[in-house]
């Protein structure tokens, strides 16, 4: 499969966000196990056919879907947007709600808003190359056998058509 994700050139700030990503996830994890906060996100499931778009992050094993966390005052379908606009240069108007599921993630009591966006052809895609470093299109067959993060397990989980 060709790659999805258009080049960018390598650079040295790149490299130290991904490193400082990578190091300081596992403290924050601790952290969010100790304290139990409250967390609400946003995240997008975009289908090209029937196959679903999965980005890779630098600090986390599991694959997941573009999005992440609420700003104050903001709505999840603006977060989804904006998130989704930041980690893969992606923007659309027409993202649709799929629901929320909520659950104890990597520590955090979280709450997830998930949205869908229906494509005919995959884009190219613009990389952060800090937090996002890969993507990866999935088929329904796939899926079953990709590491997932928790999030993505429970929107799989649920009655959602691709």
């Amino acid at each position: 499969m060709p790659s999805l994700e258009q080049a960018r050139p390598a650079r040295l700030v790149d490299s130290v966000w991904r490193m400082v990503l990578r190091l300081g996830f596992p403290f924050v994890r601790v952290w969010w196990h100790l304290r139990r906060p409250r967390h609400e996100g946003a995240l997008v499931a975009i289908y090209v056919g029937r196959a679903l778009l999965l980005v890779k992050s630098s600090y986390r094993a599991e694959w997941n879907f573009p999005g992440g966390s609420l700003r104050p005052g903001e709505t999840p379908d603006a977060a989804a947007r904006r998130e989704m606009e930041e980690e893969i240069g992606l923007s659309s108007d027409t993202l649709l709600p799929a629901g929320s599921a909520s659950g104890i993630w990597d520590g955090r009591r979280d709450r997830v808003h998930f949205f869908e966006l229906h494509l005919d052809c995959i884009p190219a895609l613009r990389l952060d190359n800090r937090e996002i470093v890969a993507a990866h299109l999935a088929s329904p067959e796939e899926l079953h056998s990709i590491a997932l993060t928790k999030a993505v397990v429970a929107y799989l989980g649920k009655d959602h058509g691709g």
